[in-house]
């Protein structure tokens, strides 16, 4: 591997600087991504297509300069794989037609042993053959409260409230089903690492709106069983909005946790010292003047001082923000020693 900066980091070794990476910097910012994504007829074909999925994740090596690509899919691969199909409708998001209603419905759902996604794993194959040892590639899965989220609402939400009944009304469902989730992720994650994958994120992304009651029921067990059982490579967990849960995550057996911008990165380290970060620039910072952008990741830099770190910004970056704006986040942070 030409540049392994982010594998040595994510395992605590120390690195010259801190390894770069954006989430979703496949595709939304980059003009190459929307001229491919304008010619096809959905956002689902760009990810079922493996040649297509490894050229918008290649994309951001090539043009931005980051020192991983994460392999363009989407988390809800998972439960379309178990029986919940979904679709992506053009300015409003996933939208499952089916939902998960009562008992029979998680009893009719299958558990994947992962052949069922061999697109993924084909984008992967791909995608490491066209780096040629430039970059890991980083793969990745949804959380299972997260994909669980999604399986009983049926489509995006502020608040999840749909979900977050479920777990009051039926806890034993609300745990056969996260169970189901959690041994289709588990097998997923190792059939992606078999493909290539250096390292992997889990994407708790709706972590926020639980309690931290709720969380240590519904969501620690679930990804501390997806840490311990797919370990071959370095992991990552981020769940966003989750400061309750802070102490839980950093003392869980991921490598790198990783924290959104409204996170103290001083005190977050505090908690556990020898555990890696991951963030934590605002998004909405990239919208700010080149100064501001440069003096902005230079202090989020500084804040991760006195341990392992793994840039990033605090969140996906937003669909319009200027691409160069990205690149110049990026540069500044290769431009630094640590």
């Amino acid at each position: 591997m030409q540049n392994d900066l982010i594998i040595r980091a994510a395992r605590g070794e120390k690195t010259e600087r801190s390894p770069v990476w954006v989430m979703r910097q496949a595709g939304r910012i980059l003009p190459e991504y929307r001229e491919l994504r304008a010619s096809l007829s959905g956002f689902k074909e760009l990810v079922e297509t493996p040649d297509l999925a490894a050229e918008v994740t290649v994309q951001p090596v090539d043009i931005l300069g980051v020192d991983a690509a994460i392999i363009f899919s989407d988390i809800l691969v998972i439960p379309d794989a178990m029986g919940l199909p979904y679709e992506m409708i053009k300015g409003k998001g996933p939208h499952f037609p089916e939902v998960v209603k009562r008992k029979s419905d998680i009893e009719k759902l299958n558990v994947i042993n992962g052949e069922e996604l061999t697109y993924v794993y084909d984008a992967i194959r791909e995608t490491v053959k066209r780096l040629n040892g430039r970059v890991p590639v980083i793969g990745f899965a949804g959380a299972p409260f997260t994909i669980l989220c999604y399986m009983i609402e049926g489509q995006g939400s502020k608040t999840f409230s749909n979900a977050r009944k479920w777990l009051h009304a039926n806890p034993k469902e609300s745990h056969m089903l996260l169970e189901k989730i959690t041994t289709s992720t588990i097998n997923y994650l190792k059939l992606q690492i078999e493909a290539g994958v250096s390292l992997y994120q889990v994407f708790d992304s709706w972590a926020g709106v639980l309690s931290e009651e709720l969380y240590r029921e519904f969501c620690m067990p679930y990804l501390n069983r997806i840490a311990q059982e797919v370990n071959s490579v370095p992991n990552i967990v981020f769940a966003k909005g989750a400061h309750f849960a802070m102490e839980d995550l950093m003392s869980s057996s991921y490598n790198a946790v990783g924290l959104d911008w409204t996170m103290d990165p001083k005190f977050i380290r505090a908690i556990n010292p020898s555990k890696v970060l991951q963030g934590n620039l605002d998004p909405t910072l990239l919208y700010a003047s080149d100064d501001v952008v440069v003096q902005k990741t230079n202090e989020m830099l500084r804040s991760f001082a006195g341990g392992g770190h793994i840039a990033n910004l605090g969140h996906g970056v937003y669909p319009d923000t200027d691409w160069r704006k990205v690149k110049l986040f990026i540069d500044t942070i290769k431009s630094s020693k640590n």
